[in-house]
């Protein structure tokens, strides 16, 4: 197997087939997009990881030690079960993008594997601009 330069492929599905220049060009960038989305998701994980943590208690030492200082945990936090709620929520949210990552991963990994160079540099492209749109986005976190 070798890469081709070519206008004509058929990509994940029977009905993916490009047989023009511009279809290949609209592959591409449907391609780019979707390496862009990957990247996004993966920021995504990571904040929602971030917003799970913080809905946690602190652990009971913690806990204890706050409280012999004279400060009281119970007025100013949450309930314990709204909180655990709360963090399902968050990993429930964190397993759904999870699976769209790994499916949106599985997809340019399938059209890479078309050996098509067009579509192959579509995802490299792709991938370089969704990281430097997306990671900046980060130190928000």
């Amino acid at each position: 197997m070798h890469f081709i330069f070519s206008d004509k492929v058929v990509l994940l599905f029977d009905f993916w087939s490009v047989h023009s220049p511009a279809g290949m060009v609209l592959s591409v960038v449907v391609v780019l997009l979707l390496a862009v989305l990957y990247e996004g998701i993966k920021v995504a994980k990571v904040k929602l990881l971030h917003q799970a943590l913080k809905s946690l208690p602190p652990p009971a030492d913690q806990q204890l030690i706050a409280e012999t200082d004279g400060e009281s945990t119970c007025s100013d936090s949450p309930p314990v079960s709204r909180t655990r709620l709360r963090w399902f929520l968050c990993h429930f949210g964190q397993s759904l993008i999870h699976v769209a990552q790994v499916v949106i991963g599985y997809f340019m990994m399938l059209a890479v594997m078309s050996y098509n160079t067009w579509i192959f540099l579509g995802v490299v492209l792709g991938s370089a601009v969704g990281y430097y749109v997306a990671y900046p986005l980060l130190s928000t976190v």
